[in-house]
């Protein structure tokens, strides 16, 4: 049976073994982050973590730049010396300072691409994920950017080989009046003025990085912009043996009059100039925009609609601001509720903004089965799975469910998309794990349930972000609304699966069953109490 103008099935919506190629891809995505969690743990995947890294090597360029930038002699003939004069520190510290800031630039461009990469594959980057999709793409070319101007300010022979690389391919565009690259011929020393520009470059830029990041997560309630510390602390320290392991050296003071040979390439930063001598520019121009053309198509390729956006009741709506506080993609905002009392406040959902997983309703605190009301009417709510639909399924099945053991499964369906096809369990497919309240827990051992089962997304890999955290912390009390202590710890459990983990979810229903065997009866139960 089908919930009313719903897309979900208690029996199951996710029954086909079929995958479509893009659900193959995002398997396979899925199954690499999986064998990231057993060495590191769900919490300290950094697959799982790539936006918050990304962040946080950004800090650390930024101040491992910054103490560069107050050692730096900015002038053409001074930078090198000055940037040399850092491996005659005591106990390496000039060493460790020069390492960390190449190795966190070339692990920033690391990760980023791995972010892309996640974000595409997991199809990130439709409806309420696509302004944050298109203000990353020049993002992307801010960073390059970043990079390469960070080569010059060495001035050495790699920083020359970069700089009249970059010259001579910009000269391939058709618009620049007169060429650059002849600010580096003809055996002239480079004059001081240029190399301001070199340095405005390497600090400007990356000012505009670091408000395109600001843009960027802009719709993103609580966005992490630092890893968990473990993770945070062990990426450090892997950059500091890095630089101690492989130092970062010069490679000779830049010379015009010859052309640098035998040079060591960073190929993650600098792999544009050796394409641009194995093809030519303008060929590389063309690749260029042709990524980024790539990079900007994906939110405006055709869709599937969006889901149904959450709609707030004003008569029901108390103005507590929960659903405000725990909406992942900022959508909710509190205006003056229309009755008009002072003080009064209204949730007011932007439908462009919304995606559609619940996480509001889960919060609200009117949300709960135990009100009295004949039709439970919350304070906001899911059009395709209303709080009142749920509760009347729940009842109406749980009486007509034989026994002797009945089990309530409340499972996500962004996690493990399985048929509990069992006969003592009852399968509650919701939109997000995270728009369950909690006291339906409770009001399902009331009316009958022997255990319930609270079925989410792995730790780290809520489709909607905040969903399982949200979740996990209503249940155990660390959030509003919370589950009440008074139920009965041996008649619930949580299992966090990912599509995949099926078999984790049967045993999770296995050892439910084996609890609540060695429980007394739910009548006995309520008696003592």
């Amino acid at each position: 049976m089908s919930l009313p103008g719903s897309a979900f099935s208690p029996e199951g919506a996710s029954t086909s073994l079929a995958l479509s190629p893009v659900s193959r891809l995002a398997a396979t995505y899925r199954a690499l982050e999986h064998a990231f969690d057993k060495p590191f743990g769900p919490a300290l995947n950094p697959l799982k973590h790539l936006g918050a890294l990304g962040f946080m090597l950004l800090w650390l360029l930024v101040v491992s730049g910054t103490v560069l930038y107050i050692v730096l002699d900015t002038s053409a003939a001074g930078a090198y010396r000055s940037i040399e004069a850092l491996t005659e520190v005591p106990w390496m510290l000039g060493t460790a300072l020069r390492g960390v800031h190449r190795y966190a630039a070339d692990a920033f461009v690391v990760v980023m691409a791995a972010h892309i990469v996640r974000e595409w594959v997991l199809g990130h980057y439709r409806h309420f994920r696509k302004v944050p999709w298109i203000t990353g793409v020049p993002l992307v070319a801010l960073a390059f950017v970043c990079a390469v101007g960070g080569f010059w300010l060495n001035w050495d022979r790699l920083g020359q080989y970069s700089v009249v690389s970059t010259a001579e391919w910009l000269d391939a565009l058709p618009f620049l009046a007169s060429p650059l690259a002849r600010n580096f011929l003809g055996g002239l020393s480079l004059g001081d003025r240029l190399f301001t520009l070199f340095v405005f470059i390497h600090i400007g830029v990356p000012l505009l990085l670091i408000f395109g990041l600001w843009f960027h997560i802009q719709r993103i309630s609580l966005a992490r912009v630092f890893p968990p510390r473990a993770l945070a602390w062990g990426t450090f320290v892997t950059l500091m043996l890095l630089s101690f392991v492989a130092p970062v050296v010069s490679q000779g003071p830049a010379d015009l009059s010859s052309v640098p040979q035998a040079l060591a390439i960073d190929w993650i930063l600098l792999f544009i100039h050796p394409l641009i001598d194995a093809t030519s520019p303008l060929v590389v121009w063309a690749l260029l925009g042709l990524a980024f053309v790539l990079l900007s198509v994906p939110p405006f390729l055709p869709a599937p609609a969006p889901a149904p956006v959450a709609v707030v009741y004003p008569d029901h709506c108390s103005g507590c601001a929960r659903c405000f506080d725990d909406c992942p993609y900022s959508a909710i905002t509190m205006v003056p509720h229309p009755n008009g009392r002072r003080g009064m406040r209204l949730a007011e959902v932007n439908a462009d903004l919304c995606a559609g997983c619940g996480i509001c309703a889960g919060a609200c605190p009117s949300s709960t089965p135990f009100r009295s009301a004949e039709t439970l009417v919350t304070g906001i709510d899911m059009p395709q799975w209303p709080v009142n639909d749920l509760r009347a399924q729940l009842v109406e099945r749980l009486r007509a469910m034989p026994g002797p053991r009945r089990l309530v499964v409340f499972g996500c369906e962004q996690g493990t998309r399985t048929h509990l096809d069992a006969t003592d369990v009852l399968h509650f497919p919701l939109i997000c794990a995270g728009m369950l309240p909690p006291s339906f827990v409770e009001y399902a051992l009331r009316a009958g349930a022997d255990g319930v089962l609270i079925n989410g997304c792995r730790e780290g890999g809520c489709e909607f972000r905040l969903g399982q955290r949200w979740t996990a912390q209503r249940l155990s009390g660390e959030r509003e609304p919370h589950l009440r202590s008074s139920v009965p710890a041996e008649r619930w459990r949580t299992a966090w699966t990912d599509p995949g983990d099926e078999q984790a979810l049967a045993a999770a229903v296995d050892e439910l069953r084996r609890q609540c065997d060695t429980c007394a009866p739910p009548e006995l139960e309520e008696k003592n109490r």
